[in-house]
């Protein structure tokens, strides 16, 4: 029987490319038994780099969470799943991490899975090592969330952001690495211009991105608030949003102040107004020929009155 060709070792360019997701992460390693999955005492191979061990198990304690975690928010019933999956079946996947100076292991990708496993009550847990900058850390980080929808809108922004001033990368740049349209990633920024009651409205989901982008075309912060609490309250949707929208953004309609009456007219009220006893008003016509008369009565005793003196007259 011929002997199958070996699988070659990914170069590390190749382990080290954004974009096509957590398997350009992993490097190319021997299967883990079933006790380094379920987090066991026993003790499994690893893989050695030079001297260093590049996939083994670690302590729980010994891992840190990332300072370059772009993802703040966690859903506590999505973590408890996770957890109680760990208990019965133990970490499938692996860590992504790297050393830290002080000791331990700063997580790239899976702090879910590293949340979960202390819930869990795991002593040990997979972890593959890989040696990084913060930079790029930060950007595989960035690309794990964005691929898995794990990012809130404004945490999005965010990292986006720090991408532009702490590595100085452009907004194509950006979206190469993320894989996203370059218009995607400036209306993804955009956000970070509202209001902070408003931008922590995005992150608890009371309002959503297409709402955000919408309640941007009112420019004031206090109009962007306040018109922000009723989308939240009502529960408008996109298209009822940019509708409030442009209600707050049409003209006050302005009602054209009366003409000046010419003095003949004003003597005729005056002398109309003493002779019945009532209010009188005339209005002309523009053109000149005609007009309208309007007397105005209290009561329907006032209108009695009225009509007596108008018709023995």
């Amino acid at each position: 029987m011929s002997k199958a060709p070996s699988a070659k070792t990914p170069t590390k360019d190749k382990r080290k490319a954004l974009g096509r997701g957590l398997g350009a992460l992993l490097p190319s390693t021997p299967a883990a038994s079933k006790s380094a999955s379920t987090g066991g005492a026993q003790t499994t191979g690893s893989v050695r780099t030079g001297d260093k061990r590049s996939y083994f198990k670690a302590q729980v304690e010994d891992i840190y969470p990332s300072p370059e975690q772009p993802r703040r928010r966690f859903d506590e019933k999505l973590l408890e799943e996770l957890a109680q999956s760990i208990r019965e079946h133990g970490v499938i996947q692996p860590l992504i991490v790297r050393e830290r100076k002080e000791g331990g292991y700063y997580l790239i990708a899976g702090e879910r899975r590293w949340r979960a496993s202390q819930r869990a009550a795991l002593l040990e847990i997979p972890i593959v090592v890989q040696d990084v900058s913060s930079q790029e850390s930060f950007e595989r980080a960035i690309v794990e969330n964005v691929q898995r929808a794990d990012l809130n809108a404004i945490e999005e922004a965010m990292a986006f952001q720090r991408l532009v001033d702490e590595f100085e990368l452009t907004q194509e740049q950006i979206a190469t690495k993320v894989g996203k349209e370059r218009s995607t990633v400036a209306n993804s920024l955009r956000l970070l211009k509202l209001p902070t009651p408003v931008r922590a409205m995005v992150e608890d989901g009371r309002i959503g991105m297409g709402h955000a982008r919408a309640l941007l075309g009112l420019g004031d912060a206090t109009e962007i608030e306040t018109c922000a609490r009723a989308v939240a309250t009502g529960g408008l949707s996109v298209r009822a949003t940019e509708a409030l929208i442009r209600k707050q953004q049409a003209p006050p309609k302005t009602t054209a102040p009366p003409a000046r009456k010419s003095a003949s007219v004003r003597d005729v009220e005056n002398r109309l107004t003493k002779s019945l006893g009532a209010q009188v008003s005339l209005a002309e016509r523009k053109s000149g020929k005609g007009g309208l008369i309007e007397i105005k009565y209290a009561d329907l005793d006032d209108l009695d009155r009225l009509l007596e003196r108008l018709l023995h007259r």
